[in-house]
């Protein structure tokens, strides 16, 4: 039976490289079109009021930024900061899946990224929390029929 009603995002989960993002607080996934405008000389019986005020735009490319926020915690068995930051600090491209809670075999998202921000934020007397950025390198599989935590039967 399909769910009903309003999509949890605590159902909704982020991994990097096949681990968990750590003590996630939070992740949101921006899918991006870089476009084009086009700036067409109008028809001749247009009238000059208008005339080239509008202009075209096409798609000449397609990006995601996922960004995930999480607490720091001693002991982290999942992708926290010390994870990030080594990964980070080589350079490299990290595997991120978005998924539903239960269905990691079957993401709604993944694809190669590469970590262009990692943050961390200390406060005095409260919890410390890291925020983390990434870009895609490459091309992203989505699956929309699974982006809402749905399985789709094959």
């Amino acid at each position: 039976m399909a769910k009903q009603g309003y999509v949890n995002g605590s159902d909704l989960l982020m991994s990097i490289t096949g681990k968990a993002c750590g003590h996630c607080t939070s992740h949101t996934t921006t899918y991006n079109s870089e476009t084009k405008d086009r700036a067409v000389k109008p028809v001749s019986t247009e009238s000059a009021a208008n005339a080239g005020l509008f202009k075209e735009k096409t798609v000449t490319g397609l990006s995601v930024q996922v960004k995930c926020e999480g607490l720091r915690f001693y002991g982290e068995e999942e992708s926290g900061m010390k994870d990030l930051l080594a990964k980070w600090k080589v350079g490299g491209t990290v595997e991120l899946k978005g998924f539903a809670r239960g269905g990691d075999a079957a993401p709604y998202m993944s694809g190669n990224f590469i970590i262009s921000s990692l943050e961390e934020s200390a406060p005095a007397g409260d919890d410390t929390t890291y925020s983390v950025t990434f870009d895609n390198t490459g091309a992203v599989t989505i699956t929309e029929d699974k982006v809402d935590g749905s399985t789709v039967e094959g």
